[in-house]
């Protein structure tokens, strides 16, 4: 193993080729916004991430296939929560509380970390493998004190690649709430057929409407037909019934599979792939939206609970406490699947 620290002087507006072996390639670069990026490319394509931007991984290519939804941010933008730079494949939704806030809930969407400046980062090269790791400590004075570790590990000749999670509760003596959705937001892509290894009886249609969806009377009759027939949408064949979103929530997955395997095949013999232990994460979340602006089908999204907020998970018995110095890991494997 051999560890590369990375400094805030190693990014400058031009491309800067920091590492290269037979396998990756690692490039620095500078958005106009002023935020700092990583290309790290296999033979199969590459990942740009923001080590010092909540780790989000903003864009996600293999074998010339673009995996993220689209969106309308032509890059990643600064902002103090997730909804400033929504165009990103995968974000951290959480960790004191995630999702969409409820009407008792008093947090910003998706929670405090998704935009979380990073204290450190860095590269971790392993046989075959290439991470990219970064760290925060989040502290408050009367409030919560944590560290989190996210990271995304690149095997070589592959799309599929790791993404990954520690948190650790610094308090010496206090238990912290913990909410988390890996949060990947998947490309829309016509006629797409979903499968997983759990029945789809295992999955419910959303039963509330936040504040941000706006019902037409044409969905509210689109949703209470899916509600009655207690279907699943596995083939995106209907896109213009997706505006406003379409939402399911799974049941505790634990006591159904030890892992599971959520499957997009998108045709010449290609799939987008999201696996996942269901100890780690009992729910999954798929929503998919379809409009002019954004198109976006997150078929998987896996989650300590739902992401109807904070209160919510605490009625359903899904909101984590985390002893002091207690940690948590999380993994989730996801690409592009030949």
């Amino acid at each position: 193993m051999k560890k590369i620290n990375l400094t805030h002087e190693m990014f400058n507006n031009s491309n800067f080729e920091l590492y290269k072996d037979d396998n990756f390639t690692v490039t620095t670069f500078i958005f106009p916004s002023g935020i700092e990026a990583l290309k790290v490319e296999n033979s199969r394509g590459y990942l740009t991430l923001l080590p010092f931007h909540g780790l989000i991984i903003w864009d996600a290519i293999f074998d010339n296939i673009s995996l993220k939804m689209k969106d309308m941010f032509k890059q990643p933008l600064p902002g103090s929560g997730i909804a400033d730079t929504y165009g990103c494949f995968q974000f951290t939704s959480g960790l004191l509380a995630n999702g969409t806030p409820g009407p008792e809930d008093d947090y910003q969407l998706h929670g405090e970390f998704p935009t979380s400046e990073m204290d450190h980062s860095y590269l971790v090269l392993g046989e075959g493998t290439l991470s990219v790791h970064s760290d925060y400590e989040y502290v408050k004075g009367f409030g919560y004190h944590y560290l989190a570790e996210p990271s995304v590990r690149m095997t070589k000749e592959s799309g599929l690649f790791d993404i990954r999670l520690k948190v650790t509760n610094l308090s010496n003596y206090q238990p912290m709430p913990l909410q988390y959705l890996c949060h990947m937001n998947y490309a829309y892509v016509d006629n797409a057929q979903m499968s997983s290894n759990i029945a789809d009886e295992n999955f419910q249609l959303r039963q509330t409407i936040p504040d941000h969806v706006h019902p037409t009377p044409e969905w509210k009759k689109f949703n209470e037909a899916l509600k009655t027939s207690g279907k699943l949408i596995n083939k995106l064949d209907d896109p213009k019934h997706y505006d406003p979103e379409i939402v399911f929530f799974s049941k505790d997955l634990k006591s159904i599979v030890p892992e599971a395997e959520f499957r997009v095949d998108i045709g010449n013999g290609k799939n987008f792939l999201t696996k996942f232990s269901t100890q780690q994460f009992p729910i999954a979340t798929r929503w998919i939206l379809y409009n002019a602006d954004q198109q976006v089908n997150a078929f998987a999204i896996p989650g300590t609970s739902t992401p109807e907020g904070f209160t919510a998970a605490k009625k359903a018995g899904t909101l984590i406490m985390l002893d002091a110095k207690e940690s948590r890991n999380f993994e989730v494997t996801t690409g592009l699947e030949k």
